[in-house]
């Protein structure tokens, strides 16, 4: 299968072949004695521009940050302000409202993590979040996101459109909602499926897209790839499945069935100039944490995770809870897996930009989608 009869036949069932998986749909405990794949590794080096022992060390502390996050949140609890990974020192910052007890500060701080004192708790940001998301963006609005080191609420406008009637009335309503910053973007986001070219994952009308991640019976994918056509067709047009559910805008998930030949393993292609990347959990990496996709038209790029819950303005309608990266995408990527270290984090929605000029996507958080539809994902 693939281009080369031969040697792609493998790589064009890695992710439709089943092998272990995990019981129900919560993710599972990284391996921190599992090392990394040498495609991992490889794109980590390129896109950080680390050697390979940095680029090792840089993922053995976001898998011990990742672990201690869920730890400190609970912690602290009601005066949690969020948290993210310090890729400079390696650890991750914790942000915490003033009303803290000195018992939360002293486990919180027995872990590892940096503390930071903040106005505005995690709850507070997240309710004005909602409260924004109740109102119409006029289409100069790209999106809106909890900065968790900022603490406010970011509301991102198109450069050059903050003067616009339709883009002050839905600030200062937005000021209203709570803690509000503005700030100025580059361009619009747009989804990044592409028309139909030959040669790569799937295809369903008109659309090429790409696979996320297996899961029992099939794969994941993008929501706005569902062109509502029935079918879907892998790479060499040999019909795979079925659209089993689908939601774009409010989301952007679906997932397809797998038959007829094609079946699942937890693998993420490298496409020939990396490793292919084996999935072993699903658990959130933090905000500041390197990440990295795959997809069919510009194959593995590495960013870092710029913030998670963010609301996307698209023109088709507003996406909510999706995460925002560095990583560049084009056209035909839409889909994509979004991988950190061996957990899967989510699938390509859209963004700004390219794989030439640079640019920011957003993915749509896997474990969402796997709860969504009861499905459980393949791990190794």
């Amino acid at each position: 299968m693939r281009r080369t009869r031969i040697m792609r036949a493998g790589l064009s069932v890695l992710l439709l072949l089943g092998v272990g998986a995990t019981a129900g749909t919560v993710p599972a405990t990284a391996d921190e004695k599992q090392p990394a794949s040498a495609g991992l590794l490889t794109a980590m080096q390129r896109d950080f521009h680390l050697t390979k022992t940095e680029a090792e060390a840089r993922l053995a502390a976001e898998r011990r940050a990742t672990a201690v996050e869920s730890k400190v949140r609970r912690t602290a609890g009601a005066s949690y302000g969020g948290s993210w990974f310090d890729a400079d020192k390696g650890t991750l910052t914790v942000a915490v409202t003033p009303d803290t007890s000195a018992t939360a500060l002293r486990e919180i701080r027995a872990t590892g993590a940096t503390v930071r004192t903040v106005t505005h708790s995690a709850r507070e940001l997240a309710a004005t979040q909602a409260r924004i998301d109740k109102a119409s963006a006029p289409d100069a609005v790209s999106s809106w996101h909890v900065d968790t080191k900022a603490n406010t609420v970011v509301v991102n406008i198109i450069s050059g459109r903050q003067g616009d009637n339709d883009v002050r009335t839905f600030v200062a309503r937005a000021r209203k909602a709570g803690p509000v910053t503005v700030r100025e973007v580059a361009a619009a986001p747009t989804t990044f499926a592409a028309g139909t070219v030959g040669g790569d994952p799937y295809y369903t009308g008109n659309v090429r897209c790409s696979i996320g991640f297996s899961v029992y019976g099939g794969f994941v994918t993008a929501g706005h790839c569902d062109q509502h056509t029935g079918s879907v067709y892998g790479w060499d047009r040999s019909y795979v499945g079925n659209f089993q559910g689908s939601s774009f805008p409010d989301n952007d998930y679906a997932w397809v069935n797998v038959g007829s030949g094609w079946w699942t393993v937890p693998v993420v292609l490298g496409w020939g100039t990396v490793s292919d990347q084996l999935v072993r959990g699903s658990n959130v990496a933090p905000v500041g944490s390197s990440i990295c996709r795959s997809g069919s038209t510009t194959h593995w790029h590495c960013g870092t995770v710029l913030a998670m819950n963010e609301t996307v303005n698209y023109s088709q309608g507003a996406v909510h809870q999706m995460t925002k990266t560095s990583v560049c995408a084009e056209p035909g990527d839409s889909g994509g897996s979004f991988i950190s270290g061996d957990q899967a984090q989510g699938v390509t929605s859209g963004g700004w930009g390219n794989c030439s000029s640079g640019g920011e996507t957003w993915f749509q958080p896997v474990n969402e989608i796997l709860n969504r539809y009861g499905l459980t994902l393949h791990t190794a």
